[in-house]
């Protein structure tokens, strides 16, 4: 697995890495034994940066993770989040608030330390120095190594920055979700952030697996997410066909065309799965090389102007890089 070193720290991590959620039924009924098996095959392969947070099934996915850890501590680059209270209710970046999520992650986590901690949404409500300022704590106190934000504004990376030093930016970003290369990505770039894209794949669109709106369980988040609506559904499954085309061509899977494109614009993907096949699958794009040319056919294809929905709907939103 390449490697790459992860932004204003001393980290080096997998140049792809895994994203947890999934594991926690967001996405219809998932598995324990079959996800732990997935987290260890991750480590086996060099995937080391494995992504989680304490909203996801409320605390489980956590400690999903402590689980397949047992033993295996030192082969990984552990990243949770904060903010976002119980079943994805409400935002809280206080000081006070930052204390006890920590511990709770700790405990849930069975961990020491955490090596990444993510404020998962920015608080309208809270100054971002003060909650910035009360991460910069943990690291003093030895319970967090390094500081990240996901969906955070670029004004706002930058005043989080001047606190203490970001070591990661977390934001969706995809072929289909590109608003962070106008602002943002020269900001992180600028301040040495690392930049980690959430939903490489479109969750799940991109990589063809998803045929029709039916096919999603009806306990599966997706079914509520604007582009994966019946009058949007067929749109979008016919660009993904043209991406599959391509991927035939390069010998690839259109989910592995799409995690390189990622690697390509300088991201670090985090693409979700519960399943050994698919993280094999995924692991194998950071082995694949794209030039300028494929770049530009594989963007001329799959333009974002041409996506149906948005990513959330609007209210949800409403929370997005403040």
């Amino acid at each position: 697995m390449k490697t790459r070193k992860l932004g204003n720290s001393d980290i080096t991590v997998s140049s792809i890495g895994l994203g947890l959620m999934g594991m926690s039924g967001v996405y219809g009924q998932s598995n324990d034994d079959q996800s732990i098996k997935t987290i260890q095959r991750a480590i086996e392969l060099g995937v080391n940066l494995l992504d989680t947070a304490d909203v996801y099934g409320n605390g489980h996915n956590e400690e999903l993770l402590g689980r397949a850890l047992k033993g295996r501590r030192d082969q990984a680059i552990v990243a949770t989040k904060f903010a976002i209270g119980p079943n994805f209710q409400g935002v809280n970046g206080h000081p006070d608030y930052v204390k006890k999520a920590v511990e709770d992650s700790l405990r849930r986590l069975d961990l020491d330390y955490i090596d990444l901690y993510y404020q998962h949404r920015v608080d309208p409500n809270v100054p971002i120095e003060e909650t910035v300022g009360a991460m910069a704590d943990l690291v003093k106190e030895g319970k967090v190594r390094f500081l990240g934000l996901s969906e955070a504004s670029a004004q706002t990376i930058r005043r989080a920055h001047t606190v203490h030093p970001i070591s990661a930016l977390q934001t969706e970003y995809s072929l289909w979700s590109r608003e962070v290369e106008d602002e943002i990505l020269p900001v992180v770039n600028e301040l040495g952030i690392t930049f980690v894209a959430y939903s490489p794949l479109s969750r799940g669109f991109i990589s063809g697996e998803i045929r029709k709106f039916e096919d999603l369980a009806v306990d599966d988040a997706r079914r509520y997410l604007p582009r994966f609506q019946p009058n949007n559904f067929q749109k979008n499954v016919d660009i993904a066909d043209e991406i599959i085309k391509i991927a035939k061509e390069k010998g690839s899977t259109p989910s592995q065309l799409a995690l390189a494109w990622t690697i390509a614009k300088g991201a670090l993907p985090i693409p979700g799965t519960r399943r050994v096949h698919y993280l094999e699958e995924n692991a194998a794009a950071a082995d694949i090389t794209l030039t300028s040319e494929d770049l530009a056919r594989i963007e001329a294809v799959s333009p974002e102007s041409a996506v149906q929905g948005g990513r959330y709907d609007e209210n949800s939103m409403k929370g997005i890089n403040l």
